[in-house]
């Protein structure tokens, strides 16, 4: 008996970083295979998150992804670009874009060529780990090389009409339809867990279904 585990993704999470670098390890043991579905972060989707009511919990976060990769024994550092353009003194999103959705849709691409859960493996290591201007050079190219795909093509791929654009918005469709709008979300079964700390409340339930390999 096999499943699949939907992983909904955004390259702006810290906690997605985390939960790229944590998965396969963890699930490498059960008969599962896992969907990655990247989604444009609540930054793009809903800018209201960053009203001054939420300020608190933005700050939060600044403050504790970094200890968390520390305690996983993982680099970290703040992105370098953010690949969100924002105003961190004020939290305002800049209508000007050009790093997320391109990496969305490169996301989408590479799950088409059967490496997604490989691509934000290295691409999201690559950004929150702090590299200078991984935007530049060859930083990206290498990392999708890693991955064992090729930027090139897939950069052509993404350029060439709104299919990956239609992939994301199923995606964020189906995130919210399974309950719940944050990231990472695993979906098995019909079930969310939420966080990167829950791969092990996800493992539990794999088990308990019988998916040990």
């Amino acid at each position: 008996m096999s499943a699949t585990i939907d992983l909904y993704f955004s390259f702006r999470s810290p906690y997605s970083y985390l939960a790229a670098q944590l998965a396969e390890d963890a699930l490498a043991d059960f008969d599962v295979d896992v969907r990655f579905r990247p989604v444009l972060p609540l930054a793009i989707r809903e800018p209201e998150f960053f009203a001054a009511g939420n300020h608190d919990r933005v700050r939060y976060i600044l403050a504790d992804y970094p200890r968390r990769a520390e305690m996983l024994g993982l680099p970290v550092g703040f992105p370098n670009p953010d690949p969100i353009v924002q105003d961190m003194a004020t939290f305002t999103i800049s209508d000007d874009q050009p790093y997320i959705f391109r990496l969305t849709y490169l996301g989408a691409e590479a799950e088409i060529q059967g490496a997604g859960l490989a691509f934000a493996r290295e691409v999201s290591r690559l950004i929150w780990s702090g590299t200078p201007s991984w935007d530049q050079g060859d930083h990206l190219a290498d990392a999708a090389k890693r991955a064992g795909l090729d930027l090139s093509a897939m950069d052509a791929a993404i350029s060439s009409g709104d299919a990956h654009k239609d992939i994301v918005e199923k995606n964020q469709e189906d995130q919210l339809a399974a309950g719940h709008r944050g990231v990472p979300l695993f979906v098995y079964n019909g079930e969310p867990f939420f966080g990167q700390d829950r791969i092990d409340s996800l493992c539990w339930r794999l088990e308990k279904d019988g998916l040990k390999r």
